[in-house]
Parts: C-alpha cells; sequence; structure tokens
C-alpha cells in the first residue's frame, strides 16, 4: 500500500467515522429495525466493513515463555533489544489488515504504558519505551485504526482477587461456573451475580482503562479479556465508563473458545461484539441479530486466532500453512466476521520474516 500517508486529524476522522455519517446507503432492514444495541447498526458495520486486523500479543510472556505467565518475575525480564513498534504497523498495512489491537496488559500483569497505578510496567523495565504510544503513534502514520487489549486476569496486581494463583491448573477460559463460586462484594449493590475479583482490584482496572482511553486519543476497539472474573455488576459498570470515555468506540468482552453461536452471557455481556476464540463461525455464517434478556442487539462477530500454535512469540513456532490461514480468511469473509488474525512479535522486539512472509503470502492469495 502506497501513496499519502493520512494526517492526524484525518485518523481521528477515520475512527469516529465508526460513530458518524453514513458512507453509503442502508439497507431496507436497518431503515425499520434498530436494536437495542448502544451502537448504530450504522457505526457497527463500519467496524464490519473493516474486515481484517491484526492481534499484537505481546509483553512480559514474550520473555518468560508462558502464555499465562504467573506474574512473578522482575519487571527486569521484559527486554527487548530492538524493539521496533513502527515494524508491526508497517506489516499490517502491507499485509491489508485495518486495524490492530495490542496486548496493554495480559495476565502477567505487566503494564506496557507508564502507568501510575502499579510500578509493574515498562517505567522499571529494561526497555522503558512507551510501547501503547507508539503503537497509536505508528497505526495513526500508517493509517491503521488502533485497538486495545486489556486483561482482567492479573497475576501480579491481585489486591485479594480471589483468581486462581495458578491458571495452569484452574484455567476456564469462558467455561468456569462463576455461579458456583463464593460470593463477595462488587462495586455495584444491584450486582446479579458474585465477581471473582475484589473491589479494590476493579478499582484499579477502572484506572488503568481510564489512562489508556484519556492519555492516547480516539481508539476503534477496546478488547477485554477472561471479563466472566470481573462479575456481572462491575462487568456493566465498566463498559458503561469505556463507553462514556470513548464513546466512539467498539468494545468487545471476549466469551471465551467458542464459535460464537451459543453466547455466554453470565461471562462476557454486556458487549458490542462477539468473539469467535479460535473457531471459525457457524456454517450457516454468524448470527447478528440476538435475543438477549428479552431486548434484541445487533451484535458482529470476530474471529481471533494466531497465525502459528500460540498467541505469544515462542521460538520454533511457525506460521501455518498457507491453504489453512487461506481457509480461515476465507470462512470469516463468509461467515460474515472480522478476522484478528494473531501476529506476535520475538524477543527482539519485531515480527520475525518468517511471519511476514506468511502475511504477504496470505494477502496475495486471497486479495485483502
Amino acid at each position: 500500500m502506497s501513496g499519502t500517508q493520512p494526517t492526524r486529524r484525518q485518523m481521528i476522522a477515520a475512527t469516529a467515522g465508526l460513530a458518524g455519517l453514513s458512507a453509503g446507503a442502508v439497507d431496507d432492514a436497518s431503515q425499520t429495525k434498530r436494536g437495542s444495541q448502544r451502537l448504530s447498526l450504522d457505526q457497527l458495520r463500519k467496524w464490519e466493513a473493516l474486515r481484517y486486523g491484526m492481534f499484537i500479543h505481546y509483553g512480559m510472556s514474550t520473555y518468560t515463555g508462558d502464555e499465562l505467565d504467573k506474574g512473578k518475575v522482575p519487571p527486569t525480564t521484559y527486554a527487548p533489544d530492538r524493539l521496533d513498534v513502527d515494524q508491526w504497523i508497517s506489516v499490517a498495512r502491507d499485509a491489508g489488515m485495518k486495524y490492530a489491537v495490542l496486548t496493554t496488559k495480559h495476565v502477567a500483569g505487566h503494564c506496557l504504558w507508564p502507568t501510575k497505578h502499579t510500578s509493574y510496567s515498562v517505567v522499571h523495565s529494561t526497555d522503558k519505551t512507551d510501547v501503547v504510544e507508539k503503537f497509536v503513534q505508528a497505526c495513526e502514520k500508517r493509517g491503521v485504526l488502533a485497538g486495545f487489549y486489556y486483561c482482567s486476569w492479573d497475576n501480579h496486581n491481585r489486591f485479594g482477587s480471589r483468581t486462581p494463583s495458578d491458571p495452569h491448573t484452574a484455567w476456564c477460559a469462558g467455561n468456569c461456573d462463576f455461579l458456583a463460586m463464593e460470593k463477595q462484594t462488587s462495586t455495584r449493590p444491584d450486582a446479579p451475580l458474585p465477581s471473582y475479583t475484589t473491589s479494590l482490584y476493579q478499582e484499579f482496572q477502572t484506572k488503568q482503562i481510564t489512562e489508556l482511553l484519556t492519555q492516547y486519543g480516539p481508539i476503534a476497539e477496546v478488547w477485554i479479556d477472561i471479563p466472566g472474573v470481573l462479575g456481572r455488576g462491575y462487568r456493566s459498570y465498566l463498559y458503561d465508563k469505556i463507553a462514556e470515555l470513548q464513546p466512539n468506540t467498539v468494545l468487545m468482552m471476549n466469551s471465551g473458545i467458542s464459535n460464537g453461536a451459543n453466547y455466554n452471557i453470565d461471562y462476557a455481556w454486556p458487549s458490542d461484539l462477539i468473539a469467535i476464540e479460535r473457531r471459525l463461525p457457524p456454517g450457516t455464517g454468524h448470527e447478528k441479530w440476538r435475543q438477549i434478556e428479552g431486548q434484541e442487539y445487533y451484535i458482529p462477530g470476530e474471529v481471533c486466532d494466531p497465525i502459528g500454535k500460540n498467541w505469544f512469540y515462542v521460538p520454533g513456532d511457525e506460521p501455518r500453512p498457507g491453504a489453512v490461514l487461506a481457509d480461515i480468511f476465507n470462512s470469516c469473509r463468509k461467515g460474515g466476521v472480522n478476522l484478528l488474525l494473531d501476529v506476535p512479535p520475538d524477543t527482539h522486539g519485531v515480527i520475525p520474516d518468517n511471519h511476514v512472509q506468511a502475511l504477504l503470502r496470505l494477502q496475495k492469495a486471497v486479495g485483502t
């Protein structure tokens, strides 16, 4: 992709366009059917029109080799020696991707920005770069919309939360029976479900989300992982808070490994999107109109899947064969869902060349 790069003002307008005026004709169905969702059909269809994005899993787990890291290693363990965030987004643009979502904080609890609410961040790491800032700047420069991932399961900043200390033995990925867990006080007195995190942790998450959504400009998508640990009351509060801070953003509460057909509202509602993690949509396509608690909502789907076997970089983890990646891409198009393909940077802080070449071959094969 070549040509004049968009200005910051143009990028802000593009992001706001997810909530702005229609870019084309609206079909008959949308003229008679609005739905109960926060965002309009036009806003959501603009997001759907992006179609293809890059998931970027990068952080402490890149250096420990443990996807579900326990958050106990010193912050200096995070130590890129050739960090090149511009390269990540250049690769995304050249591969035909229209948006990118960065893991600002994963299970380890290490933060890729200089947060004021924990010392477990880049501030005390070997490389002190504000990766979130560099990421947003690179996206603006290259015409790629920026999105933030934030994990609610935090093994370092626990604040007394009852999240398992060893996720390898207690991992549930959306299939936990949260109703059976011991109840505890939520930040919302009307919470219909027990939370799995303390009110102190929830306050911490609110403060960090507020930092992310007030310091870096317009964000196209906010991706909250493992939202079931928050409890329904706080999750609803968080949804409203994010909408207040960034009214134009599209919000994902990840519902876990699923093809999207059966949506677990106890784990991931409210949400603007339905996650289809490591799966493909049903052969009949993604069902966008859903009845939830007596109301009808238009909820697009997003497949998220790694280019290889792992979300984070693992030495020797090769990209899947081109035919497999093309099948994933085409199945998403046929099923009417976006594809967020994870392409993890390595320990140097760059996307490995074998991943780059796999993306370019895919772009040529499917015509992104």
